[in-house]
């Protein structure tokens, strides 16, 4: 009795020891120690037929720009890449292991000549029609590269199938001459006549405050604050046939817009945009509040970077309390247009970053990846199995099958002959186990991340038991 004592003693120290903290272990619990927790109420997330963000024309209208048709997006720069302009040929030579990795579209940082010229990352846009190809600004090239190197990137995308988006910057410029404006009485930094394409030029009637108004709905940084109420404005930006967004569509052949800062402007700027241009479409709203976001997003017919996701994300992994994830965000109230991320080059806050692209890419919304994570921070082997679960698994309407602080258990529930998925993700530092109720009679599931070596058989009442290692997660799905 004693040795039978002493070798469950030994067991139960090394299963607990020897994963501790270890996101590879994949030793299950022994039998005799596996708990039998049982759970019973599933809550329902979303509600609508099941189609994923990429399948076609989800919300029923031919003018909403809101749904992507590719399944992940990777945002393909950080803040201060290398100088140098040889950013698009870097880029360029990594679209095909995207492509092959399920990479579907790439956001390019903006791409025309700012004042910062060659040190620009085009935040402080001067010249929307420079792709470096003038010297203006101290320099021909931009940061990132020529105009040449620029269409050569976006044709060697399209070959290997993945989009192109372009980041928008029109709420303000950088980069004109002094002017004498008479609506404030001094000299502005307004006047844009002499740019080098001959493109858009402008002066302070185009800028607030003008002869439309004193403001809109914000400035940044004390740039000049571009006047979207002006006709004039509105014609170059997306109304003619060379203006910004149809020129950069038809002639550059980009395949949508990520627009900066649009608390700086009304929605129906970007939703004008859309009308008229086309393409995908996802603002930068910083605000962590869904309701905004869903006004947002709904006024401008544009899809939302989900920063209710982002910080509720924060609060779960980094702050021990899974508990977060039951809380509203964009994609639980419309993921046909939540854009969800974990980090971008503005914020980067998230510290558990794997956890938190498991629950992206598991869940529904449009996910993605910060260049950095991919190339440089993260198990890019990881993020390619994340990835391939997202496009091969990730079907479905969702539910939640479980929340505690250290254990969260959602359910995809499958489309079109797509069983979906169970993710199980596991913030303590010991092996954990559930009873969770799925659509499958007597099928044997696989965790397809692969760090559980369980193959459990669902039980007649579509209940089975699932397991997931310290401090990381496990999907499960039919074995087939």
């Amino acid at each position: 009795m004693k040795n039978i004592y002493t070798i469950t003693t030994f067991l139960m120290f090394w299963a607990l020891s020897s994963c501790q903290g270890n996101d590879d272990c994949i030793q299950p619990l022994p039998d005799k120690l596996k708990s039998d927790n049982t759970i019973n109420t599933v809550t329902d997330v979303t509600f609508h037929d099941g189609r994923s963000f990429g399948d076609g024309n989800i919300l029923g209208n031919e003018n909403s720009f809101a749904a992507s048709t590719e399944g992940v997006l990777m945002q393909g720069f950080y803040w201060d890449v290398p100088a140098g302009g040889n950013w698009w040929n870097i880029l360029k030579g990594k679209l095909t292991d995207w492509s092959k990795a399920g990479i579907g579209a790439v956001w390019l940082p903006p791409v025309s000549k700012a004042q910062n010229g060659a040190l620009s990352m085009g935040y402080d846009p001067t010249d929307y029609y420079d792709f470096g190809d003038y010297n203006q600004n101290g320099n021909i090239e931009t940061r990132f590269g020529s105009r040449v190197e620029l269409e050569a990137l976006i044709t060697k995308a399209h070959a290997e199938k993945i989009k192109v988006y372009a980041d928008i910057v029109i709420n303000h410029n950088s980069g004109g001459q002094l002017e004498k404006n008479p609506f404030t009485g001094t000299d502005t930094w307004t006047n844009f006549s002499g740019i080098a394409s001959g493109k858009f030029p402008r002066n302070y009637n185009d800028f607030y405050k003008n002869s439309h108004g004193t403001n809109d709905e914000g400035a940044f940084g004390g740039f000049p604050d571009l006047c979207h109420a002006n006709p004039y404005v509105q014609d170059w930006l997306w109304g003619r046939e060379d203006s910004v967004g149809k020129y950069y569509k038809n002639v550059m052949k980009f395949d949508g817009w990520r627009f900066d800062y649009v608390k700086g402007f009304g929605p129906w700027v970007v939703n004008a945009w859309n009308k008229n241009v086309g393409g995908f479409s996802v603002g930068e709203l910083w605000d962590s509040n869904v309701d905004t976001l869903e006004w947002w997003a709904n006024k401008a017919n544009s899809s939302v970077f989900d920063f209710a996701a982002f910080y509720k994300m924060d609060e779960a992994f980094d702050n021990g309390n899974l508990n977060a994830l039951k809380d509203d965000m964009m994609w639980k109230r419309n993921p046909f247009r939540a854009v969800t991320f974990v980090a971008n080059h503005d914020t980067d806050i998230i510290n558990n970053k794997m956890l938190a692209y498991a629950y992206i890419l598991s869940h529904e919304g449009y996910p993605t990846i910060f260049y950095r994570d991919y190339e440089e921070w993260l198990n890019k082997d990881k993020l390619n199995n994340l990835i391939w679960i997202h496009n091969n698994k990730a079907t479905g309407t969702t539910s939640i099958l479980h929340v505690d602080q250290d254990e969260y258990i959602a359910r995809r529930n499958g489309y079109n002959g797509n069983p979906g998925l169970i993710i199980y993700i596991n913030s303590s530092s010991n092996w954990q186990e559930r009873w969770v109720d799925t659509h499958w009679e007597n099928k044997q599931l696989k965790d397809f991340t692969g760090h559980s070596s369980w193959y459990p058989t669902t039980e007649t009442d579509k209940r089975v038991k699932i397991q997931c290692p310290p401090n990381s997660y496990s999907i499960w799905s039919i074995n087939q």
